[in-house]
């Protein structure tokens, strides 16, 4: 990897891992509501950023829409939980299209049925720990994507993870409605899951690109 390019490149992954890492330990803190919304997306923000700058080809500036969305859910959710669900819905719909477009040529049985366990699992167990059939719709996105990321050619290591991260991430914050309402540990792991999810996702992504030759930058 060239020197120069690390040193075009590494400032906005270096920038998102602050603002994300950061984030989580002034969440509930005394910044003004205004400063932390934008703080809150600025972690997945530069990501987008990161994908979006330095990496002219189309696949890359999919990914970059889909960590957008994400970001713009972010803050948005803050001041109405339907706005900012619909963001994230239209990132999981973007991210779908895109692991359709890398999708594996072939895949073994077992394979197979795990795409379809995430894909049905998911909005299942979204269902039942809200019992909100809005819920279960955003789910069926949720779980599509995450099923996606699974059955594409993309680094499992990376997307897939990054995928389950962020709908383990979102099931928490489902059972946060009702079965974890008294719980802590939502709101410990609900961001750095999502965050790390995120960050697996766009880094995993173009990496990937990079490998298939679609670009020479990092």
């Amino acid at each position: 990897m060239p020197q120069r390019a690390l040193i075009e490149q590494r400032p906005w992954l270096l920038a998102s891992l602050i603002a994300g890492i950061s984030y989580w330990f002034v969440a509930e803190s005394w910044i003004p509501g205004l400063y932390l919304i934008l703080w809150k997306g600025a972690g997945v923000g530069l990501l987008a950023v990161y994908a979006w700058r330095h990496h002219p080809v189309a696949d890359a500036h999919r990914i970059a829409l889909v960590m957008a969305l994400g970001a713009l859910g972010d803050m948005v959710l803050v001041v109405n939980f339907t706005g900012g669900a619909l963001a994230f819905l239209l990132g999981h719909l973007a991210a779908i299209a895109l692991y359709l477009r890398h999708r594996r040529a072939a895949m073994a049985a077992g394979e197979r049925i795990a795409t379809a366990v995430l894909l049905l699992a998911v909005p299942a167990a979204s269902l039942a720990l809200t019992g909100r059939p809005e819920v279960g719709l955003y789910a069926l996105g949720l779980g599509g994507m995450t099923a996606a990321a699974f059955a594409s050619n993309f680094p499992r290591s990376q997307v897939a993870l990054g995928a389950v991260m962020f709908a383990v991430s979102d099931l928490l914050i489902f059972a946060q409605m009702g079965l974890l309402a008294d719980s802590a540990l939502p709101r410990l792991l609900i961001w750095p899951l999502y965050y790390f999810g995120q960050f697996l996702i766009a880094v995993g992504v173009i990496g990937a690109l990079r490998r298939k030759g679609a670009f020479t930058a990092p």
